[in-house]
C-alpha cells in the first residue's frame, strides 16, 4: 500500500513560527531557504520538486556574485539594446526570437533549445558576446511572451539547467542574465564573457564543439578543435 507523504503537520506550528517575523524577514528566509509559497500544505513529493527548483535558482544566484571572469567581462557599462540593435549582428551579438518555441510550429522545439546553447558555446570558446531573445533576425523586437514562462525568474531558471545539462555548471560563472525592454516588449539579454577553458555542447551522446565566425557560428571538425584549442587556449 502507497502512503501520501504530507508537511500539512507543519501547519500546526508555522502561523506562531511566522508571527515572529515582519514581511521582509519572511520573504527572505522563504528565498534563501528556497521554500515554496503555501509549501506546508503541499504533498512531500510536489515540495521536493518545486523546492529542487528554487534550489537551483540559488544555485544560480550566487554563481552571478563570484569575481570569477570579471575581469574579461565584455565590458564595465553593458550595452543597451538599442545600441546592440542599432549595431547588427556581428561575431560578438546575435539575435534570436525564442528560446524553446518554434514560432512556425508554435510548439516547444528542442532544437531552439540547442541553438541558443551552440551560440553561447560560441561565445565562450571566442571572444565572449551578447545574445538577445525576443529579438528576430533583423532586429525587430518580438518579447520573451512566445515562448510561455510564467514569469522572468523560470525562463532564467530554464536556461541555467539547459547550460548545466548540455555545457555544464562550471560556466555559469561567465554567462550574465538579464531583462530590459524593447520598444515595449521585454528581452532577455544573455552576455558572455571569453571563456579560460574550452566549452563543449553535449547533443544525445555527442560533444560538439562551436566558436564564431563572424556573425554565425561554426562547428569545428575533430581536427580543427584540437588545431584552435592549441592556439585560442595554450597557457
Amino acid at each position: 500500500m502507497k502512503v501520501a507523504l504530507s508537511l500539512s503537520v507543519s501547519a500546526d506550528y508555522l502561523p506562531e513560527m511566522k508571527s515572529r517575523f515582519n514581511t521582509t524577514e519572511l520573504e527572505k528566509m522563504y528565498h534563501w531557504h528556497a521554500l515554496p509559497e503555501n509549501w506546508e500544505q503541499m504533498d512531500y513529493r510536489e515540495f521536493l520538486e518545486q523546492r529542487r527548483e528554487l534550489i537551483a535558482q540559488i544555485i544560480f544566484e550566487g554563481y552571478q556574485t563570484l569575481s570569477i571572469g570579471r575581469t574579461e567581462q565584455i565590458e564595465e557599462q553593458p550595452l543597451s539594446i538599442d545600441e546592440i540593435v542599432n549595431d547588427g549582428e556581428t561575431s560578438e551579438v546575435e539575435f534570436k526570437s525564442t528560446l524553446r518555441v518554434n514560432l512556425h510550429t508554435g510548439s516547444k522545439d528542442r532544437r531552439m533549445e540547442m541553438a541558443t546553447l551552440k551560440t553561447i558555446a560560441g561565445f565562450l570558446n571566442t571572444n565572449g558576446g551578447i545574445l538577445t531573445i525576443g529579438i528576430a533576425d533583423d532586429g525587430t523586437p518580438v518579447g520573451i511572451d512566445n515562448d510561455g514562462f510564467e514569469n522572468e525568474d523560470k525562463m532564467s531558471l530554464h536556461l541555467v539547467n539547459l547550460v548545466k545539462n548540455h555545457i555544464g555548471p562550471t560556466i555559469l560563472p561567465y554567462i550574465h542574465m538579464r531583462f530590459e525592454d524593447y520598444n515595449g516588449y521585454i528581452v532577455m539579454k544573455v552576455e558572455c564573457s571569453k571563456g579560460k577553458a574550452p566549452v563543449f555542447v553535449k547533443d544525445s551522446n555527442i560533444e560538439r564543439f562551436y566558436i564564431r565566425t563572424g556573425p554565425s557560428t561554426t562547428e569545428l571538425s575533430a581536427s580543427q578543435i584540437q588545431e584552435y584549442i592549441g592556439q585560442r587556449f595554450r597557457a
